[in-house]
């Protein structure tokens, strides 16, 4: 099974990589395979390399429904 996360770009560090931040954790990412990234954009983050650009309300509903899987999986350890 493959997951493939949004990450926000912080930081465009030259045209092939780019800082994301994903949940307060900053990673590198490969940015080769997108043209026209800015700061500020959202990516879906698969294995290092950001595969598509995502609109903001989307990354905004997959982020939420990630915190709410987070919350499902810690009232079922409790």
């Amino acid at each position: 099974m493959c997951l493939a996360i949004p990450a926000k770009i912080t930081e465009l560090r030259d045209s092939q990589m780019a800082t994301v931040d994903v949940g307060g954790v900053q990673q590198e990412v490969c940015i080769a395979l997108l043209e026209d990234v800015a700061v500020g954009d959202y990516v879906i983050m698969h294995v290092g390399y950001a595969l598509n650009k995502l609109d903001p309300e989307e990354a905004a509903k997959t982020l939420e429904a990630f915190k709410e899987f987070d919350k499902v999986k810690a009232a079922a350890l409790e």
